[in-house]
């Protein structure tokens, strides 16, 4: 299985998508850890390079049978579509996960007091991420509105909306 994540910085996306790949023992992409590597290496990161890593990498680990998560901003149409092409190609099943957090005043204080657990990676700004393109969803998706939940009680209701209840 391949679960899709998307959402803006801030909204509990990698906390989420990370504390599901932990309980599903799944391979977890984190777009973050492959681009702020390659910057690391001195190659510039300015569009889908990462993503395409990630990309390759999904798909490897869904041929060997491993469920994939993939944390990312995911923010446009053809970022979703090459997701669901990477398990369709496999003939994966798939998921489509939103998460968003619907109060701004919880939201912008997320970004401002939020610290990177990647060495180098330089967070958004509020500015930048209220500014950032974002395209609606095109298609049924999950959507997890973390706002005013812990990080618990918004697994809950993931699980609960995958069917992964215990």
């Amino acid at each position: 299985m391949l679960y899709i994540f998307g959402g803006l910085p801030g909204t509990g996306k990698s906390t989420l998508s990370s504390a599901l790949a932990r309980e599903l023992r799944a391979t977890y992409l984190r777009v973050d850890v492959v681009e702020q590597a390659m910057r690391a290496t001195g190659l510039s990161v300015n569009g889908p390079e990462g993503y395409i890593v990630c990309y390759e990498i999904a798909k490897q680990s869904l041929r060997l049978g491993h469920d994939v998560i993939a944390d990312t901003v995911n923010p446009i149409h053809i970022t979703r579509q090459d997701w669901r092409n990477v398990a369709e190609s496999l003939e994966i099943p798939f998921v489509e996960i939103e998460v968003v957090c619907s109060d701004e005043s919880e939201h912008r204080h997320r970004i401002l007091t939020r610290k990177t657990d990647i060495s180098g990676l330089m967070l958004p700004t509020w500015d930048q991420v209220t500014n950032r393109h974002y395209e609606a969803w095109d298609r049924d998706h999950i959507i997890i509105d973390t706002a005013n939940h812990t990080v618990e009680e918004s697994l809950i209701a993931l699980r609960k909306r995958l069917g992964l209840e215990n």
